[in-house]
Formats: structure tokens, sequence, C-alpha cells
């Protein structure tokens, strides 16, 4: 029986239809409007050219289409402003690329960037792109030893960092340890002194020649950008992404994010962590919308939104915990009139934080989902109705089932691990494999199967419901408990601000459930056995009694990744020691 899924009847933005955005889009797509489910899972098919390159394609395309319109809006905590149309992009890395060239860098030279949200990191991606480099975004947070473990396993050329006296000094460490890196270079303010060793982005770049495109670029299936993924358990694998990877995107900001050509998109991601790509850059510059970037060192829910108000932001994305600590904030005192469209990704979302959102700014949030190894592979679209929690429906770009441990597919209702089915020819979007590690690439995907090691179920319309990671799951007393389940029932109670469920070992049940929680700060000094008691049966009122943390500790903060997903692994390996 065919599945089918409520719709709300809303298309997509005029602009998508008509203008100059259309045109480029129809370079793409062989149609680039849907107004249901039906018609996006018949109709959606890409055209490939042949060496596609993003920043040729689309941004070099865009320069000369609209080159007075603007591209990228970056502003930051002391008060600085960028405003750059698309032609100044082209102009500025045109001048980036050549620069590099002079450096020795060049097709297939991989290079690390630790650039934060610094502004010349919109310009170097692409001044990469243009010469055939690989890019290897990292974060500001990496150790000596985390760079060299990336220079050494992807033999880095060329580090292009900023002045940050840590990242420095970490990368300065790891000099002597990674002979394969011949360039380091820092972008600072003017008249600031250049650390040791390091080349001077800002002057150098200004004296470098007038650029000449390389005859020859890239294949389609050439590496483009690769990222260490930041796991929850082991060393980092190092995902290697070809120039179709962008292209992939297109659907994350064209559709998902529902962006048009008077669009002034916010995605809160350090350029470091894979989420930037998806926000920041590919998919929202398919649309002709315009990145708002906002460089801040610490995160404050006040000051976002203040910039959200000021520079009248239409769409938003952001991980859950972003919003949890907005819908604390009371929001109206912002004027937020300009939100047309907000998303989130990057974790599951509760539904306590949906509803929370929708009660406070009328704006129901769309939710994604997808890994460091993918584009967005389930997503809430435009013309479907959202369901609070859940990940939405595949994106029509991918085969997407979900199997049983022995291979075989569930029924609706059932938990199961969320597969990509390739087939003959790999999707536009999914990695190459996990490079120099082909035993790694091998487990992960294997019999015409790309295994993402993540949890869900289905519902009757299609829907999909994130359970948590395979080895994220509780067997107790008999029973298979996901910790997102648990988490989220935690999370309607107004004292919890975040939490993480893991399985702690028992004798007689196997396994019982713990709730690691971080409180409210109006809460912490309530934290003791009678809210442990308060916390257990808001549980069993929320979700089956069986789920219920037998076990609950208050924390100050939850151990997180380098790219603020939740590492249970480390909760569970605290545990064991104790």
């Amino acid at each position: 029986m065919e599945k089918k899924t409520e719709t709300q009847g809303v298309s997509t933005p005029l602009s998508h239809r008509e203008g100059q955005g259309v045109g480029l889009l129809n370079r793409f797509l062989k149609q680039t409007t849907f107004t249901s489910v039906e018609d996006y899972n018949k109709n959606l098919e890409f055209i490939v050219p042949e060496n596609f390159n993003f920043a040729y394609d689309v941004m070099d395309a865009w320069a000369e289409m609209a080159p007075e319109k603007l591209a990228l809006l970056w502003t930051n905590d002391q008060g600085e402003e960028i405003r750059a149309t698309y032609a100044q992009l082209k102009e500025q890395s045109d001048q980036a690329a050549s620069y590099l060239q002079s450096l020795g860098i060049g097709k297939n030279d991989p290079v690390m960037l630790i650039l934060k949200r610094r502004y010349e990191w919109w310009v170097v991606m692409l001044a990469l792109c243009k010469i055939g480099a690989i890019v290897i975004p990292a974060t500001h947070m990496l150790t000596k030893h985390d760079i060299v473990y990336r220079n050494t396993r992807a033999s880095i050329k060329a580090i292009i960092c900023v002045d940050d006296p840590y990242v420095v000094s970490q990368i300065q460490a790891a000099m002597p340890e990674s002979p394969s890196v011949t360039q380091y270079i820092t972008i600072t303010d003017h008249g600031k002194p250049i650390p040791e060793g390091f080349r001077d982005y800002q002057k150098e770049v200004l004296l470098a020649p007038k650029f000449q495109r390389p005859a020859f670029v890239n294949e389609n299936d050439d590496t483009m950008i690769m990222y260490f993924t930041s796991g929850t358990s082991g060393e980092p694998k190092m995902v290697a992404h070809d120039y179709l990877y962008a292209m992939g995107h297109l659907t994350t900001g064209v559709f998902w994010h529902n962006l048009h050509e008077g669009s002034l998109h916010l995605t809160v991601a350090d350029t470091g962590w894979g989420k930037a790509v998806w926000g920041k850059f590919y998919g929202q510059w398919f649309a002709g919308a315009t990145v708002f970037v906002f460089d801040h060192e610490k995160f404050n829910a006040d000051t976002l939104l203040r910039q959200m108000e000021k520079y009248h932001v239409t769409s938003f994305c952001a991980p859950p915990t972003i919003y949890r600590f907005m819908i604390r904030e009371d929001l109206s005192k912002y004027d937020l009139s300009s939100l047309e469209y907000c998303c989130t990704a990057g974790e599951a979302l509760n539904p306590a934080v949906f509803d929370k959102f929708y009660e406070k700014t009328g704006i129901r949030m769309m939710e994604g989902f997808g890994q460091t190894e993918t584009t967005m592979t389930l997503g809430t679209f435009p013309w479907m109705t959202p369901k609070p929690g859940s990940m939405g429906i595949p994106n029509a770009q991918y085969d997407i089932d979900l199997l049983r441990a022995d291979g075989t597919s569930c029924e609706d209702g059932e938990k199961g691990e969320i597969v990509v089915r390739v087939g003959d020819r790999k999707p536009i979007g999914l990695f190459k494999g996990y490079y120099r590690d082909e035993e790694k690439t091998r487990e992960a995907w294997h019999d015409g199967i790309y295994h993402t090691g993540d949890m869900a179920w289905r519902d009757e319309d299609g829907y999909y419901w994130f359970e948590g990671r395979i080895d994220d799951v509780i067997k107790s007393s008999g029973y298979r408990i996901g910790p997102f389940e648990v988490e989220s029932a935690l999370m309607t109670h107004p004292a919890v601000v975040e939490c993480a469920i893991t399985g702690v070992p028992d004798d007689i049940r196997g396994m019982v459930v713990k709730a690691t929680v971080v409180l409210g700060k109006e809460w912490k000094d309530k934290a003791g056995d009678d809210l442990v008691k308060e916390l257990q049966q808001h549980v069993k009122k929320e979700t089956a009694p069986y789920k219920y943390p037998r076990i609950v500790e208050f924390v100050d903060e939850l151990p997180k990744t380098i790219s603020g997903k939740i590492r249970r692994v480390e909760i569970r390996q605290k545990d064991a020691e104790k």
C-alpha cells in the first residue's frame, strides 16, 4: 500500500521559479519547483555537468549574472561588518587562489583551515576549490596531538589559521612532528606581529599576481573536501567527498531551508564542523541567498537574538541545543518579524523544544538528518507538515531503508538501522569512503549498502523517528530502550536544560537506565533526592514506566564532541571506572 504523507500545500517561494535564480537552478535540476512529497519523490533529477566545480559553476556564475547581489553579510561581536557581493567574492577568491598557487599549493594538495568564523574562511574555501586543492576544515579546539594526527594521516601540505594564541601555540608545538607541512599561514589584523614561522596572509595575498585558471582543475570524482569525524569513540576517521558533494547540498539549501534570492540565512555552526557547509556555503549560494555570519567567541542566546533582530534575518538553522537556550529567553523582547523559516539538525530534536518555540514564535521547526558522510538524507520539506521530534522523510536523492540486525527490512513501527541502498551508482552527496582506511570503509559500506550506525523507526505516514546510535541502545530486563525517547521525556520537565541517557550494568536487569542532567540555573540549588524522585515520576508519566532512569546524576555540563554532540561513550567509561 502506498504511503501518504500529510501536506500543507505550501509551495516554494516565487523566486525559486522566476528570476536569475531559477536560471541557475535549471542548469542542475530537471525540475526546480515542487508542491508535494509525491512530486518531489517522482521528479527530483539532477543534471550533472562534466567536471563540475562549485566555485566556477555556481559562485562565478552568480558574479556574472548578478555582480552587485549581496552574497555574504559578516559581522562580529566587536561591531565590525563586511558586506561582500558575488562579484567581490569572485575577485577575492581569485586573488587568494593566485596567492596559494604562488606558495606551491595546487591540485590534490591537502590544506587544513582553522579559521573559526573569520571572513576569510569563505574566500579561502572558494580559492582552494578553484585550484583543485583538498580542503580540510578543522576546529580551533584541536590540541597538538590532534594536529599532528591530522597532519600525518592526511599528509597535510599547508595550514591556514587564525592568530588565536592557543591555536598558534598548538600548531607550533606540532611542527617538529609534521614533516609533510611546508606552509603555515596566519590571518591576523593589520599591524599585529606575525607568529614565528608563519606567513602573513593579509599582507602577502595583496601581492599575488593576476589569477590564471588552471587548464584542468578537477573531475567529478576527485576529492574536494575531507572532514575528520568527531566520532563518539576512537580516533577520528577521514571522510572524503568528491566535487559532486557540493551539488548534493543543493537540496539542503533550496528545498530543506526553503531559501530564495531574498533570503538572509543564518546557520549556527563553527567552520570546523561539517554543518558549516550544510548551512553557510553550498546550498545557500545555489539558491542565491545571502549568507549571514555572526563571528563570536562565546555563545549567548540574547546576543544572537539581538543580531537576528538588527539584521532582519529571514531564515535560521541551529542544533536543538541552541533552540533550548533561546526558548529560555523572553522572546517577546525581540523583533523577529522578519523571520520566515527555521530548521534544525545536528542532533535529535526533543518535541518539547519544538512545541515551546512554536508557542513563542508561531514558526514550526523543520528537522533534518544526515551525517558527515552524507548530505541531508532525511528531512521535513516545505510541502510537509512537521511532526514534532520526527526527522521527516527520505530525501529523494537517497534510497533510505531501515534494517534489522539480520539485514531484512523493518516494518512500520519497528526499530532498525538507517541505511542507504547505493546500488550501481553512488548517490550525489554520499562520501567516497574513509581516506586511507579501506577496512573502516568496508565496515560501514558493503554489499551495496552504507550503514549509518543510527537507529530509527518509521510511522505509517513515512516519517522517521530517531532512536540513537546502535551502541547507545540500552537493553534492560528484555526491553530495548533508545536513549532519545527517555531524553525527550526528561526535557519536558522545566528543570532540565540538557540530559544524556546511558545504560549502567546491573546484576538483575542486565542494564539500568541512567540520566545525566544539566539543570537550569534556577533549579541548581534544588538538586537532591527530592528532585531525583520528581524527575523519575515525570518520566513515568511521559513515557512507558519501564524506561524511567533508576540513576540520576546532576552535572554542570555534558561531555561533547568538538561538533557539539553528546559523548555518551565518555559517560559510560567514567561509570565503568567508578
